[in-house]
């Protein structure tokens, strides 16, 4: 218990880093991130990478890498779309993520510029953990399904389906999904095929639900209709960042 009140004075702590914006490349594509490194880094400089919901790089991932680099860790959002394909409204977010759902070697590739930026500007290579909300939930499910260089991957509200005629190989990073138990956009059966594939892929892997939370649960400017499918839940939020944090300080 201690441990946890401990975390939640931690995140409130005056902000001292600031976020910084990082241009970088994908071929001819600009892409433009954001680092933030802490006043004081932990020890071994263990770095976050951070894959935006579906509209892009919003407030809520900006928040969050202010909070961890509060906490001591190394931070980068990740630009997935590039410079001049931003999402304006939910048809053109759902065009743009249903392009890297479909195509899951430009998603990976993309993701994986970012974690290059991550080390460039600061964390260790070997001491990274990936998270991302919504469609980037889904982009860090991918990351463990890639066996890409992280010690682990957290979901929040995440997409979990791949498709039918990938093959499941072995996961070894571990996996923590942080789950809507009401969540109308990940049905059942998807869910059951997610959990199915941890197992064959002998995968160290976790799944939390949270009760009476629906999509984008920890997205303030959601609403709280949960009638929508897509709503903030203040206790979900909440706990879901003590059981991220914890596992933080397992894996890093």
């Amino acid at each position: 218990m201690k441990k946890i009140f401990l975390l939640t004075v931690l995140i409130t702590l005056p902000l001292h880093a600031q976020l910084k914006p990082i241009s970088y490349q994908d071929g001819n594509q600009k892409l433009n991130g954001f680092i933030i490194s802490p006043s004081k880094a932990l020890v071994n400089k263990p770095g976050i990478l951070i894959l935006p919901a579906w509209m892009g790089i919003d407030e809520h991932a900006k928040e969050v890498a202010q909070n961890l680099a509060n906490l001591g860790y190394h931070a980068f959002i990740a630009d997935i779309y590039g410079e001049g394909n931003y999402p304006t409204n939910s048809k053109e977010a759902g065009q743009q993520a249903g392009f890297y759902k479909n195509n899951v070697a430009d998603y990976h590739r993309r993701i994986q510029l970012a974690l290059d930026q991550l080390v460039k500007n600061g964390a260790n290579k070997d001491n990274i953990v990936v998270i991302g909300y919504c469609f980037g939930g889904t982009g860090a499910i991918e990351v463990a399904r890639a066996g890409m260089n992280v010690k682990g991957v957290v979901s929040f509200h995440g997409g979990l389906g791949k498709a039918s005629d990938r093959i499941t190989t072995e996961i070894k990073t571990k996996v923590l999904v942080l789950h809507g138990a009401d969540d109308p956009f990940v049905p059942e059966k998807e869910v059951l095929a997610f959990q199915q594939e941890m197992k064959e892929s002998k995968a160290d892997w976790q799944m939390v639900y949270y009760s009476g939370a629906v999509h984008s649960f920890t997205n303030k400017k959601a609403g709280n209709d949960n009638s929508k499918g897509a709503a903030y839940n203040e206790k979900a939020d909440r706990r879901s960042f003590v059981h991220f944090l914890a596992f933080l300080q397992e894996v890093l």
